[in-house]
């Protein structure tokens, strides 16, 4: 239940960041829930790897190299699914800082409000 609270409400997450900021664009509320589950099925595979493999990069930049992987897996969803598009790398790495920052509130939300 809690998983597919968390889906629901990181797809309609999707949809705000298409609504706020215009390089990022998703056709419909199926398509945003296609691309939530293909961004935390990256996020879940890919990026322990990314994280791993570009330690040395990270540690010299102070973490900061993060946002660069954060940005390549939202991007990264937007080239295998149809209905979701980011307009480039900036795009990327704006539009995965926005949906960062719903996915913080949301994560908040879920663990306090609904399951205590």
């Amino acid at each position: 239940m809690k998983i597919l609270i968390k889906w629901l409400l990181s797809a309609t997450a999707l949809l705000c960041v298409a609504y706020i900021y215009p390089g990022v664009v998703v056709g419909s509320f199926g398509a945003a829930m296609m691309a939530a589950f293909v961004i935390g099925l990256f996020n879940m595979v890919l990026r322990p790897v990314l994280v791993l493999l570009t330690l040395p990069v990270t540690l010299i930049t102070l973490g900061l190299f993060l946002f660069v992987i954060n940005a390549l897996m939202f991007w990264a969803a937007s080239g295998v699914l149809q209905g979701f598009y980011v307009r480039g790398f900036g795009a990327a790495l704006l539009g995965s800082l926005i949906y960062s920052v719903f996915g913080l509130v949301i994560d908040s939300v879920v663990e306090r409000l609904l399951f205590k």
